[in-house]
C-alpha cells in the first residue's frame, strides 16, 4: 500500500515537471528589438549614449525580467499556486509594460521625424484637439508633469473614435491600465534624458517632437481602427 502510493507521488511529481518544461518549450522567450536606426542616429535631439544605454541595458533589463517572471508565473499556475500567481502580478505589470512601452517608443521615433502629421492622423487630431499645436502643448504638458518616473501618451478611445492624451506612472502600460490603445508614447524616466538634459524634463519633452516618427503614428491609428 504505502510503496503504492510512492509510485503515485512519484508519478504526479514527474507529470507536474513535465507540464512545466512543456509550458516553458511552448512559450516563446520575448527578446529586446532591434533599433532600424544607428544609436546615434537621433542626435542633436537624443545622444547616442542615452540610446545605448536606453535600448541595450535599460529595455533589455525589463525583457529579461518579463521572461523570467513567466517562468515562475507558469510554474505557479502548473502547481495551482494563487499565491504565487497574485505576488508575481506587479512584477508582469511592470516588466511587461516596460516592454511594451519601448518596443513602441523605439518605432515612435526616426531621424527622419519630425514635421507635421499628415493625411487621417492630421484630421484626427484636428478634429479632438483643434490644431496639431494644440495637441503637441497638450501632451508635452502632461508628459512633464507626471511625477517621478512614467509617460505621457497619445492614445485611441475605440469606444468613442476619439484621440486622447494621458499620462501612465513608472511602466504601467497604456491599454493595459486605461483601455487606451496607444499611438505614441515619450518616455520620461530619468535614464530617458538625464545624462544629456539633466533634470530640465521640458526641454527633453520639445526636443522629442523634432524625431516623432509620424507616419508610425498614422499607421498604427490605423490599424487601431480595425
Amino acid at each position: 500500500m504505502l510503496l503504492s502510493r510512492v509510485r503515485h507521488m512519484h508519478r504526479c511529481t514527474a507529470s507536474l515537471s513535465q507540464a512545466i518544461s512543456h509550458g516553458a518549450a511552448a512559450r516563446q522567450k520575448h527578446t529586446l528589438p532591434d533599433l532600424t536606426y544607428d544609436y546615434g542616429a537621433l542626435e542633436p535631439h537624443i545622444n547616442a549614449e542615452i540610446m545605448q544605454l536606453h535600448h541595450s541595458k535599460h529595455h533589455a533589463t525589463y525583457v529579461n525580467n518579463l521572461n523570467v517572471t513567466e517562468e515562475k508565473y507558469q510554474e505557479a499556475l502548473a502547481k495551482g499556486d494563487v499565491t504565487a500567481q497574485v505576488s508575481l502580478q506587479g512584477a508582469l505589470k511592470f516588466n511587461g509594460g516596460g516592454h511594451i512601452n519601448h518596443t513602441i517608443f523605439w518605432t515612435n521615433l526616426s531621424p527622419n521625424g519630425g514635421g507635421e502629421p499628415q493625411g487621417e492622423l492630421r484630421d484626427a487630431i484636428q478634429r479632438d484637439f483643434g490644431s496639431v499645436q494644440k495637441m503637441k502643448e497638450k501632451m508635452s504638458a502632461a508628459t512633464v508633469a507626471v511625477q517621478g518616473s512614467g509617460w505621457g501618451w497619445l492614445g485611441y478611445d475605440k469606444e468613442s473614435g476619439r484621440l486622447r492624451v494621458a499620462a501612465c506612472a513608472n511602466q504601467d502600460p497604456l491599454q493595459g491600465t486605461t483601455g487606451l490603445i496607444p499611438l505614441l508614447g515619450i518616455d520620461v524616466w530619468e535614464h530617458a534624458y538625464y545624462l544629456q538634459y539633466k533634470n530640465v524634463r521640458p526641454d527633453y519633452v520639445k526636443a522629442v517632437w523634432n524625431v516623432v516618427n509620424w507616419e508610425n503614428v498614422s499607421e498604427r491609428l490605423q490599424a487601431a481602427k480595425k
